[in-house]
């Protein structure tokens, strides 16, 4: 599993593994967990940078109707997994 590290403007570095990644309607999204082994916190996030930028900006999907599209891909994706 890949694990990336987020570091948000003034503050500490969190890192995240990636259990899956998918682009809907020209957007990039990845769901994410904060434990390898384990049940623990999910999140999809959003890529929200330029094409031209060098590194990816994410952002926490918050709008529950694009939460559930995306969410429903994952579950699709990931057999074993029920988000929300």
């Amino acid at each position: 599993m890949e694990k990336i590290i987020f570091t948000p403007e003034g503050e500490e570095p969190v890192s995240f593994y990636v259990l899956e990644q998918t682009r809907l309607g020209g957007i990039d999204y990845i769901l994410v967990t904060d434990s390898e082994e384990e049940d623990g916190e999910a999140l999809i996030l959003r890529d929200v940078s330029a094409q031209e930028e060098a590194e990816a900006v994410y952002e926490i999907v918050t709008d529950d109707e694009e939460l559930n599209a995306v969410a429903a891909v994952f579950e699709n994706m990931l057999d074993d997994v029920k988000l929300l």
